[in-house]
């Protein structure tokens, strides 16, 4: 199953009560910067199991998807649509490159690409390009080695934060338990549009790249260039 942008998978123990009850007496809320409802009038999927719990998905937006695979089917489904793990050691400063060499495509539309590198989401693109002291409007083609090793480390260190944190609840995600994560917390420049750079003290401005949000420091994540092809005589 794949949440995409919005949901919750959620197990709900034996006897927690019927569907209509769910919100009543706990709101899987908070405060929210965007608007969301993971509560049982969005109830997209409904898993039983035999000891009478349950697997609840839920979504507002219907981004989400479920798919039904055979045991030798799940690795051919994988290979076909997920690229570099980036936590495996499989994602190299060199390896970072070879993927980006001649693309025009922004630095945040090519780390949103899953067939590329797996497992960067909006959020996430974000921080490492941050971290990285890349702009997100960069062609991704116009990067050097140099530059790969940055954003190569910035996408491990935020994901592996990421995982610590749980994940971040800034919208109506939670974990399987129903809990909240805690790496909103964290951000260094994501939702922070017009609070002062942490690291320069500009002000973060906000753009939408490839239909998302993306925010970024217009004084330290450097703009660059696209590189030139060399001609062939």
């Amino acid at each position: 199953m794949h949440l995409r942008m919005t949901g919750n998978l959620l197990l709900r123990p034996a006897g927690s009560g019927e569907v209509a009850d769910l919100m009543e007496s706990e709101r899987l809320g908070g405060p929210r910067l965007y608007e969301s409802h993971p509560d049982a009038r969005y109830l997209r999927a409904r898993i039983a199991f035999d000891d009478g719990s349950e697997l609840w998905f839920t979504d507002a937006r219907r981004f989400g998807h479920g798919v039904v695979l055979a045991p030798d089917e799940i690795d051919p489904y994988f290979a076909s649509r997920l690229g570099l793990e980036p936590l495996s050691g499989e994602l190299t400063p060199e390896g970072l490159c070879a993927l980006a060499a001649g693309r025009r495509a922004p630095l945040k539309s090519f780390l949103l690409n899953q067939a590329q590198i797996a497992g960067i989401g909006n959020i996430y693109a974000d921080e490492a390009l941050f971290r990285a002291r890349l702009h997100p409007l960069s062609p991704a083609g116009s990067m050097r080695l140099e530059h790969c090793e940055e954003l190569r480390d910035g996408i491990v260190t935020v994901l592996e934060l990421a995982l610590r944190n749980r994940g971040s609840s800034i919208d109506d995600y939670r974990d399987a338990r129903g809990e909240r994560g805690s790496m909103q917390d964290e951000f260094l420049v994501h939702t922070r549009e017009g609070e002062p750079c942490v690291r320069c003290g500009e002000t973060i401005r906000r753009v939408v790249v490839a239909g998302r949000s993306t925010y970024f420091c217009p004084g330290c994540q450097k703009r660059l260039r696209a590189r030139r092809r060399r001609s062939g005589r």
